[in-house]
């Protein structure tokens, strides 16, 4: 059986205190196995980017627990939490959080900065994943004279450059127009399907949900429906 490489027990997420106080996550219990695609469904406000950026280590619970590959990351220190996070995923977001005036190689290494790999690796792992997606003669380029796709593109490289083992995608497509989405869509279901990389992708779109192995709708925080999930 495929191994579950993140969990969510219990996972309450609550903003603001007292009368103010809004519950964006109201107990969700979830597994996801290692190589699977899983997308999170809902409307605006419903809670799924919430989820993702709980499942990604990105923010923390109120309550409940967050688990990578069993382990409880409530336990980690700042230093172990922020090395997981770069080590075992990559992002892939609508908007594209590419520094504008740097060129495409400086953004796409940035990740191996962080991680302290060496600047001879840290370049051939870049051109590594540039050239995987057709970018590398665009690596000197600024990123601000990228075409929308090729920013895109540029986003997933950069995702791609620590070989994440899981890539979160929050809307990857919002930006792009339909053949251009569909485009981006097709590379990051073969990344899953050839390199075996679990997928996570946060939409409202009912096709993209379509093309993944597995779905769970969210509304108001609490998970409604599932579609393939284990239970």
């Amino acid at each position: 059986m495929t191994e579950t490489i993140l969990s969510a027990r219990g996972v309450r997420k609550t903003y603001g205190r007292g009368s103010s106080a809004f519950e964006a996550l109201r107990g969700l219990d979830l597994d996801i196995r290692e190589g699977e695609s899983l997308a999170i469904v809902g409307k605006s406000g419903s809670g799924k980017s919430t989820l993702m950026h709980l499942l990604a280590l990105m923010d923390q619970p109120t309550a409940g627990t967050i688990l990578v590959e069993g382990k409880d990351t409530a336990q980690l220190d700042v230093k172990d939490l922020n090395r997981t996070r770069n080590r075992t995923f990559g992002f892939v977001f609508q908007q594209f959080f590419l520094t504008p005036n740097q060129t495409v190689l400086d953004n796409v290494i940035l990740p191996l900065k962080i991680a302290g790999v060496g600047s001879r690796q840290r370049r051939d792992r870049a051109y590594s994943v540039l050239e995987a997606l057709e970018l590398t003669d665009k690596a000197k380029n600024k990123a601000t004279d990228l075409s929308g796709g090729q920013k895109q593109r540029a986003v997933i490289a950069r995702a791609l450059v620590n070989s994440p083992r899981v890539i979160f995608a929050d809307e990857p497509t919002g930006n792009l127009d339909t053949a251009t989405g569909g485009l981006v869509e097709d590379i990051l279901f073969e990344l899953n399907r050839e390199q075996g990389i679990t997928l996570v992708v946060v939409t409202h779109d009912s096709d993209l949900a379509a093309r993944c192995d597995h779905r769970i709708y969210i509304s108001d925080g609490r998970i409604i429906d599932m579609e393939g999930v284990a239970a």
